[in-house]
């Protein structure tokens, strides 16, 4: 399926933002832990969620999460400490993203986990027991999912938790939010310098309310920097002292869009994504199609999401002509090149809901753009198309 969209003259619209995909997936997670019959309001209706949801909820003792990383890594751990043989597999693109890092640091806690099919990746064999605890160094480096699987099983664990994180810790922003949640949830930590320490506790039964998604309100960023001037755009649902990193989202578009706050140097707008690698690819986009040279740094964990996103990045914007140089597989730099775009382009998503939902609102700018798999989307924000149409977009579906 491709869909084919067209900008409307002007944007005015209101829009009601999907809850949030991160912290509906980890109040699952403290929920089953506490055993709690209270309500989650506001849970997400993304395709990550809702497998997640319909794993803890199910009396099977084996489970294919598709293409939801976070489902994988966190049902890992959850399961590592549940009673019971377990096995847990997914998509053909989930086979190939490493979980090596999180089953080593598992096993070391006591954990009886074996790979299937290939070393270091899903589909896993688990044998759950009731795990020991203790010590445990992890890299800091790769995937804060891996950090949060770990510290929300930690209460459970006989001796608790002490984690220790060597090198450059990604996206602390998840961490400060899974230790928030569990903090919700009646469980205490303490994070001084590069160690989490957790002691055996209890987690108690409360009910939640998730809010709004401010990964999704990204997008519509995009689309406010793209669209014409007088265009309006009021996103509801947010919550302005939010527990989501992408909260930043806001500042970043506010230097984005105010070139005497970046101007300075004449090389461009310099970031560091390391806290919010999520917002990356919107981000970069909008920059290309503001002329906005720049060079990103942090961007690491982009090599292992749902696709290896540095690389679907510059092949995408190469359709539309713009050449983005990428270092060392955390930066990516671009100096204005440009090369002769294709006549009618089609962008690929990679089975990846980012980049079909960052790509869309170009036609803001080229009059029109083909986005092909569309229903991507769902993995997050399953109304996305819904909202642009709302918004006076005109999407047209070509079936292949």
């Amino acid at each position: 399926m491709i869909y084919t969209l067209q900008a409307p003259p002007l944007i005015q619209t209101k829009v009601r933002l999907p809850a949030s995909k991160s912290i509906s997936n980890r109040v699952l997670i403290l929920n089953a832990l506490s055993k709690s019959s209270c309500p989650i309001e506001n849970l997400s209706d993304s395709d990550d969620t809702e497998v997640l949801r319909k794993s803890l909820q199910s009396s099977d003792s084996g489970f294919d999460i598709g293409a939801a990383g976070t489902s994988m890594r966190f049902l890992t751990a959850y399961l590592s400490q549940q009673s019971g043989e377990w096995s847990i597999t997914g998509s053909e693109r989930m086979k190939n993203r490493p979980i090596g890092l999180l089953v080593d640091a598992l096993r070391q806690l006591g954990a009886e986990i074996e790979y299937i099919e290939k070393e270091g990746f899903p589909p896993l064999r688990i044998l759950g027991k009731k795990l020991q605890g203790g010590t445990v160094v992890l890299n800091g480096g790769v995937s804060s999912q891996y950090i949060s699987a770990l510290l929300m099983i930690a209460p459970c664990l006989k001796k608790g938790l002490t984690l220790c994180l060597e090198g450059n810790i990604v996206s602390k922003p998840y961490i400060h939010m899974t230790l928030e949640l569990m903090k919700t949830f009646g469980v205490r930590a303490h994070w001084k310098d590069s160690v989490i320490e957790i002691q055996p506790q209890s987690y108690h039964p409360v009910p939640f309310r998730v809010e709004s998604d401010w990964s999704a309100a990204s997008y519509w960023y995009e689309i406010k920097a793209l669209a014409p001037e007088n265009s309006r755009i009021e996103l509801i649902g947010l919550e302005e002292n939010s527990l989501q990193g992408d909260a930043k989202v806001a500042e970043i578009f506010r230097i984005l869009t105010s070139p005497s706050l970046w101007r300075g140097s004449g090389e461009g707008l310099h970031y560091d994504f390391t806290n919010e690698p999520d917002l990356a690819q919107t981000v970069v986009v909008t920059c290309c199609f503001l002329n906005i040279p720049f060079r990103f740094i942090g961007l690491q964990s982009l090599r292992i999401k749902e696709t290896d996103r540095l690389s679907a990045l510059q092949t995408e914007l190469r359709k539309l002509g713009y050449i983005i140089r990428e270092e060392a597989g955390s930066i990516l730099e671009w100096k204005g090149e440009r090369c002769v775009a294709e006549p009618h382009p089609v962008i690929a998503t990679y089975d990846d809901h980012r980049m079909a939902m960052t790509f869309a609102p170009v036609c803001l700018k080229t009059g029109e753009i083909r986005i092909e798999n569309p229903e991507v989307i769902s993995k997050s924000y399953p109304h996305y198309w819904d909202d642009l149409i709302d918004a006076g977009f005109r999407i047209n579906n070509e079936n292949r």
